[in-house]
């Protein structure tokens, strides 16, 4: 009897994966707004291909991935023609990880296409978005499979482009959303400081900008230590230099009387967090330094060196990958489950707040269900949550694989300097934007940056 009654509680969640959008029928939802739980349900799958990658770089199962059929074939062509006679046995972890991404975009692409233009949850379109879930995971699965059967080719080399520049895009949106988070957690402790006229509020303010601080100073005087060398490694000297500077700037500006009278939430916890982050963006640029003697990392993460030259591994967790791994996660919840609460941030991230969020078509008494809250309107964007996670799966995908791509020459997987370059102007391009939001209301004083 116990067990019929189980079955008949699974046939239940089983309809709920298969059900329309509103999923009013099962009693194994959660009582939430449909919108969060599309969002939350389709974040799952990002995790759950981010969990497969994860799984096949591990040296014992990357040493299986041989017997899958047509994944290494051998010598193929190269990028404009050129024969590259790799041995592909050497980067099946790479290889592996290289086509879960491809998959994870192209599904996310696909629902992106179809999901264009949707304004209610009482377009046909909508229920794509938010039902069918076990339809939807079908799909996924039948494009990984598929990717899996791409030739060898030039498929790598090309897609490590599409990677970097999808990478690159991620990356100003995580600076978005931790700008936007530096702001309100800013305003709420200013605000419970002023409402309670308790100093620990301040204190904690105070406490908690020193440790960024002061974490910002350790961490520019390790990369000056171990990324660069007195006579030689110019490069890194110049960078970590530039953005210590920058960083500097955008502290100094934050509290300057015009910009306090301007924007009175602004000061250094803010500033404190940029910098933070961005010489994490530094040091995770030159951990992708190809030059051996500048980047200490470099011989047990690359195949390049002598010493290594017989053990073509392809699988690191270094300490850049695993900070960017916690921060991919961290910023694909907060798409998800947050809309901002600042109306410029909304309307970058398309994220129309009041839209459809106020919760009508709630079901009475807080029936356990998903309820429809967007008949009038669409509570986000469809089609931009799904390219945000475009973006967050190729950029996991670079993460996973440091970056690195595949010297056909030479049967290695090098570090380019174009990740070097890209992760620096991403943080140079975040730095910008944090300074824009300082001064945009003394140089547009007739806009609205409340």
């Amino acid at each position: 009897m116990g067990a019929c009654l189980g079955v008949c509680s699974l046939l239940s969640c089983v309809s709920c994966l298969c059900g329309s959008a509103p999923c009013l029928l099962c009693g194994c939802c959660p009582s939430a707004k449909n919108s969060t739980v599309s969002r939350l349900l389709f974040t799952f799958f990002l995790f759950l291909g981010t969990l497969v990658s994860i799984i096949m770089i591990i040296p014992g199962v990357e040493k299986e991935l041989h017997k899958l059929p047509g994944f290494c074939e051998g010598s193929s062509s190269g990028v404009l023609g050129v024969q590259a006679h790799v041995d592909c046995g050497s980067f099946l972890g790479h290889k592996a990880v290289y086509r879960m991404g491809f998959a994870l975009a192209a599904f996310f692409f696909l629902f992106a296409v179809l999901t264009v233009c949707v304004r209610s949850s009482r377009d046909p379109r909508a229920a794509l978005q938010n039902g069918f879930w076990f339809f939807k995971f079908l799909v996924l699965v039948g494009i990984t499979v598929g990717a899996f059967y791409i030739p060898d080719g030039a498929f790598t080399s090309v897609w490590f482009y599409f990677g970097v520049v999808g990478s690159f895009l991620f990356i100003l949106i995580q600076l978005i959303l931790l700008i936007d988070f530096a702001h309100s957690w800013s305003q709420v402790w200013l605000r419970n400081a002023g409402e309670s006229n308790a100093k620990g509020w301040y204190a904690a303010l105070c406490i908690i900008t020193s440790i960024f601080y002061a974490s910002s100073i350790a961490a520019a005087v390790l990369l000056y230590i171990y990324y660069t060398k007195p006579q030689d490694c110019t490069e890194g000297k110049v960078l970590i230099s530039i953005n210590l500077i920058l960083c500097l700037i955008v502290s100094a500006v934050s509290i300057l009387p015009k910009i306090q009278e301007a924007q009175p939430h602004s000061g250094l916890l803010q500033a404190s967090l940029i910098t933070l982050y961005t010489f994490y963006v530094t040091w995770s640029a030159l951990a992708n330094v190809p030059t051996r003697t500048c980047n200490p990392t470099l011989l047990v993460r690359n195949s390049t060196g002598s010493a290594v030259a017989t053990q073509l591994q392809t699988t690191w967790w270094d300490a850049p990958s695993i900070v960017g791994l916690i921060i991919f996660i961290l910023c694909t919840l907060f798409i998800s489950l947050r809309s901002s609460d600042h109306p410029q941030v909304n309307k970058l991230m398309l994220t129309e707040e009041g839209a459809g969020a106020q919760g009508e078509g709630a079901p009475p008494g807080g029936s356990p269900r998903a309820y429809d809250n967007e008949q009038d309107g669409v509570s986000y964007s469809y089609s931009f949550f799904h390219l945000c996670l475009l973006l967050a799966s190729l950029y996991i995908m670079m993460t996973l694989t440091n970056w690195y791509r595949p010297d056909e020459d030479l049967q290695v997987l090098r570090s380019p300097w174009t990740a070097v370059w890209v992760k620096i102007c991403s943080s140079w391009a975040g730095l910008l934007l944090y300074l824009w939001t300082l001064v945009a209301p003394l140089v547009l004083p007739n806009r609205d940056f409340s």
